[in-house]
């Protein structure tokens, strides 16, 4: 007999025609065999709606009540689906995050897992019962109810995996495994069968949507099986597991976007140690993170340096930057926007020469200049302006092979909280 979780996105119980679905696969799963744990997030644009219902009441809530707000979400599925499993004649036992024992650091909005005492859900499943677990959220050592931020669902799935010894964590969503890239641009984009750890955590960071890099992370640290499959459809999905294997031939995996990227130059700063201390130092402490850094050499007793971060922190990092511009002595700041970060993944790239070499004079022969570079031993990234990079990330795609490949990757459409 097999533990099993499995984790449902919005969209997967959107409606309550979608629920029944969800409810009769899981049924299947246990009829099979299987000691079965859910995750949900809650139905549809529930979140969203939660959202602008609170900013109709409060345009500047506390952390504490949007947190306590939008948990409501996650209980109103688990109840449901507990109900629709009900109407099959199945066994099911809702809980809420704190009630399956998930303890969290004290930080509303983006908490942290710090402890899962599963022992309510082993007696649920011992007791043949499927249960269902409320995901994105927990509860602090002093009582206060937590979210767990973006992605924060299969986080939930991937982190009571591991606190219950899972044999398979199963993460449903609207794409059926993750791809050589976004399918929607590049339509010969394959799935993949597998995929590593790092792989896809390289590209769950770089912009893939499909997991979130936390979930991964989580597994990969736990060693938990992970396969990401469709709710809609009974694909086998993609294997995430510690050494995929490579096919032959394939050095880049896939390739990732990130559209949500500023770019940052502060030009003319004296040439004194610590200035780029001073500067991070300040984003750091007004909780900005930042991406690439390029600093160019001295000339003429000064020198100029670009950094990335999201799109949506460009405003304030500038006046950060502005702020301490007494203490740094530069010249001038700007920002620039319309950008995207374009990364190839590939485990293999470690021992293959020559592979930024293509990435760079593919992007060249269309005449598109390379803002930024950032690399490591498994990925490139490069930044540009934003107005052609679907038509960039197909001729890379060409151009690793990816395309007549059988297998290759990245993540299209997102369905997890």
């Amino acid at each position: 007999m097999a533990l099993i979780v499995m984790k449902f996105g919005g969209s997967s119980v959107g409606t309550p025609e979608r629920m029944m679905n969800v409810a009769r696969r899981i049924i299947a799963r246990q009829q099979e065999g299987n000691q079965i744990v859910v995750v949900v997030s809650a139905m549809g644009d529930t979140t969203d709606d939660l959202i602008d219902l609170s900013k109709k009441i409060n345009s500047n809530p506390s952390a504490r009540e949007m947190d306590m707000l939008l948990t409501t979400g996650e209980q109103v599925s688990v109840s449901l689906l507990s109900m629709a499993i009900g109407s099959i004649n199945g066994q099911a036992k809702s809980f809420t995050g704190w009630q399956a024992g998930i303890k969290t650091e004290a930080v509303h909005s983006k908490a942290r897992i710090s402890s899962i005492d599963p022992q309510r859900i082993f007696n649920a499943v011992d007791n043949g019962n499927v249960a269902i677990v409320a995901g994105f959220q927990g509860v602090t050592e002093e009582g206060d109810i937590t979210t767990l931020g973006r992605g924060g669902s299969d986080t939930t799935a991937v982190a009571l995996a591991a606190a219950l010894k899972a044999d398979l964590c199963e993460i449903y969503t609207d794409v059926d495994g993750i791809y050589s890239t976004d399918p929607r641009i590049v339509r010969v984009a394959r799935k993949l069968n597998e995929i590593s750890y790092d792989e896809m955590l390289e590209l769950a960071n770089l912009g893939a949507a499909v997991l979130h890099p936390r979930a991964v992370e989580y597994a990969k640290h736990y060693h938990v099986k992970l396969v990401v499959r469709s709710s809609f459809t009974q694909q086998p999905g993609t294997l995430v597991e510690e050494d995929a294997d490579m096919e032959q031939g394939v050095v880049v995996r896939g390739i990732a976007y990130d559209k949500s990227v500023a770019r940052i130059s502060i030009l003319g700063v004296p040439d004194r140690a610590g200035q780029l201390a001073n500067v991070f130092t300040s984003l750091a402490n007004a909780g900005i993170d930042v991406d690439i850094i390029v600093q160019s050499g001295v000339l003429h007793g000064s020198a100029d340096f670009s950094f990335t971060v999201g799109l949506d922190d460009s405003d304030k990092a500038v006046e950060v930057v502005q702020s301490i511009q007494s203490q740094i002595g530069y010249r001038e700041c700007e920002v620039e926007k319309n950008l995207v970060k374009i990364s190839i993944v590939g485990a293999g790239m470690v021992s293959n020469p020559g592979v930024a070499a293509k990435m760079f004079d593919t992007i060249a022969k269309m005449g598109i200049s390379i803002k930024m570079v950032s690399t490591s031993e498994i990925k490139v990234s490069c930044v540009v302006e934003l107005d052609r990079f679907k038509e960039i990330i197909a001729e890379l795609h060409t151009a690793y092979g990816l395309d007549t490949a059988t297998e290759a990757f990245v993540g299209g459409p997102s369905d997890r909280r």
